[in-house]
């Protein structure tokens, strides 16, 4: 099967990140790139089971902290984490992040992927005051150059700076004139090693998907260090064919 195929068969929460628990180290490089201190508002748009909001509380002291997920079953959870730290200065609000507002966040952490949830909150975005920092994780904001890049963490300030194109805005996250192999590769497993769990066997299999990604995209934009398809692509290529049935060599154009 092609590799769009594929994805089409994993739970549409996995895809969007919506049942992925970042771990606390996550947090708190997050939370560095972001330079979050105590006179900041901070805003967790998806804030699951709260564990980033408790950070926010603990080791970065936030001036004022809300953590926003449309899941009644999370917000109960990250409400009963906070209650038994009596933390009632922290506020939880279970409702759609494309209803809610946010206008007096200094910093906000945003992992969604949906390209139906970004066109909608790009607009809110861009109205925010400046200097306003937003944080996601693999993907930038649409059209943005990042401010910051701690891969696979990504940081745009408001206003915004436009990027002329998709391969202004790679080299720009990746910090490199071309992508080769092993800087895909690299950036790859950064981003496994960011939302890994103990699943030794999944993270490899995560990574040589990722790393391929990242090299194609930078081939058919002509970003790549490569004129030819190096050796360790052919190979990971073949192996998901071979022994997956994932096919992911169309994607090269």
């Amino acid at each position: 099967m092609k590799i769009e195929e594929y994805l089409t068969t994993l739970p549409e929460s996995i895809l969007s990140g919506e049942d992925v628990q970042l771990p606390k180290e996550a947090f708190k490089e997050i939370f560095k790139l972001a330079n979050l201190n105590k006179n900041d508002v901070f805003y967790h748009l998806g804030c699951g089971d709260g564990l980033g909001l408790l950070i926010a509380k603990e080791e970065f002291n936030a001036e004022k902290i809300i953590g926003i997920d449309i899941s009644k079953e999370k917000t109960d959870a990250a409400s009963k984490l906070l209650k038994e730290k009596n933390y009632s200065d922290v506020k939880i609000i279970n409702e759609d992040i494309i209803n809610s507002h946010f206008d007096d966040a200094d910093v906000i952490l945003f992992w969604f992927v949906d390209y139906n949830v970004l066109e909608k909150m790009m607009p809110k975005f861009s109205k925010l005051k400046q200097g306003t920092r937003i944080v996601t994780i693999w993907g930038p904001l649409p059209g943005c150059l990042p401010e910051r890049v701690e891969f696979p963490y990504i940081m745009n300030k408001v206003p915004f700076s436009k990027a002329k194109d998709l391969k202004e805005q790679l080299l720009a996250i990746f910090d490199v004139k071309c992508i080769d192999f092993v800087t895909s590769w690299e950036f790859a497993e950064r981003y496994t090693k960011a939302i890994g769990r103990d699943n030794p066997e999944n993270d490899r299999f995560l990574t040589i998907i990722q790393s391929l990604v990242i090299w194609i995209n930078a081939k058919n934009l002509g970003v790549s260090c490569e004129d030819e398809i190096p050796e360790p692509i052919k190979n990971y290529i073949s192996i998901l064919k071979k022994f997956f049935n994932i096919e992911i060599e169309h994607l090269l154009k």
